[in-house]
């Protein structure tokens, strides 16, 4: 069946045409949906039964089962979703003193390899529909009963490798009627997809662009991130560029420092050479130890020197708060319940907002 979440209120106004209903309707079900997030047609009171039958037997609510739940000293809190078809992903809430942020996941599996994501090797299972992204809002809302203030694209997946879902959904979080959360309260991450980057561009939404950078030349984030080989980063710093001339609108560069591959003094110099003059913030990130993998973090001491010469020299860096660290928080993790029973899959997760300065 269709996933009655998967439609903007002018999709569904279509739907209901066809069912012989007035458009009215869907603007009553997007309230029940997106204000208040209902789990089943017969809570929609203001329906007619005839009309709640026709929607039970066509669509589906798409309501995920918890099928893990770990919450952290901080108050950070971890859910493993069942996303109905024998798969899972994870989502992770994070509360500040200024709002919730809730860091969501775009597809089951990623195809993009980087060497430093314990999800390298992980087979691409399929995209998240648009209705599949936005249930991960609401139902962590229905269950803590609290409202989500800020959204990043930073779970399993590249976000811009499912670019109509995802800018879909960005769409829907961001409508009045839907979850009415402002654009400028959504990052959006990817490892450098330029084409998309152009794309995006011209979407003309006021959302935040995080670039996955953690390397100042071809060579070095080319055996961090194979993307790298298809896209240089001659190409991504001009997708870059024009995407802030297009749009005015800063862009946050990701850095994961990595003990004695990216994180000395002169790795800090070729970064300001490379962004300097940009709109910009570069967002460093103590990278996570994964098993196999051949990075580690850097020490506290490099970390540190490492944003004070960026900021020394005009570059605005601050370093990521690790939150949820008790709970495994700090990494993202997934399941394939048709062949993996009780293993995690452990995923380092970047969170746009958990940052210090």
């Amino acid at each position: 069946m269709k996933n009655i979440k998967d439609y903007h209120l002018e999709e569904l106004k279509s739907e209901l045409k066809e069912l012989g209903e007035k458009p009215f309707r869907a603007e009553q079900i997007f309230k029940w949906l997106y204000e208040e997030k209902v789990e089943s047609f017969d809570e929609m009171t203001n329906l007619s039964l005839e009309l709640r039958e026709k929607l039970k037997s066509q669509y589906t609510m798409c309501n995920f089962n918890i099928l893990k739940k770990q919450e952290a000293k901080d108050g950070t809190i971890k859910y493993l979703f069942d996303v109905l078809d024998g798969n899972a992903i994870e989502t992770v809430l994070m509360r500040y003193h200024h709002g919730n942020s809730i860091c969501v996941s775009s597809q089951i599996g990623c195809k993009m390899g980087c060497k430093f994501c314990a999800s390298t090797g992980i087979n691409f299972i399929r995209n998240l529909s648009t209705g599949e992204i936005v249930e991960q809002i609401i139902k962590v809302e229905q269950d803590t009963n609290e409202r989500i203030s800020n959204v990043v694209f930073m779970g399993i997946g590249e976000p811009l490798d499912n670019y109509e879902n995802v800018v879909k959904a960005i769409k829907l979080i961001n409508y009045p009627k839907g979850l009415n959360i402002g654009a400028r309260h959504i990052s959006i991450s990817t490892s450098g997809l330029v084409p998309k980057i152009y794309q995006l561009a011209e979407e003309n939404i006021q959302c935040t662009l995080s670039i996955s950078l953690h390397a100042t030349n071809n060579q070095k984030r080319s055996s961090m991130m194979p993307i790298n080989n298809t896209y240089k980063m001659e190409e991504l710093m001009q997708a870059c560029q024009d995407y802030i001339a297009k749009t005015n609108r800063r862009i946050s560069f990701e850095y994961a420092l990595a003990k004695d591959n990216n994180d000395n003094l002169s790795d800090a110099k070729e970064l300001v050479k490379l962004l300097k003059g940009m709109l910009c913030h570069v967002n460093l990130i103590p990278i996570n130890k994964i098993e196999n993998g051949k990075f580690d973090k850097s020490s506290n001491e490099n970390i540190m020197k490492f944003r004070d010469y960026l900021n020394d020299h005009g570059i605005v860096a601050t370093i990521r708060r690790k939150l949820g660290a008790d709970i495994d928080a700090a990494c993202r993790t997934t399941q394939k319940k048709k062949f993996i029973k009780g293993a995690s899959l452990r995923i380092p997760c970047y969170f746009a907002l958990n940052i210090v300065k």
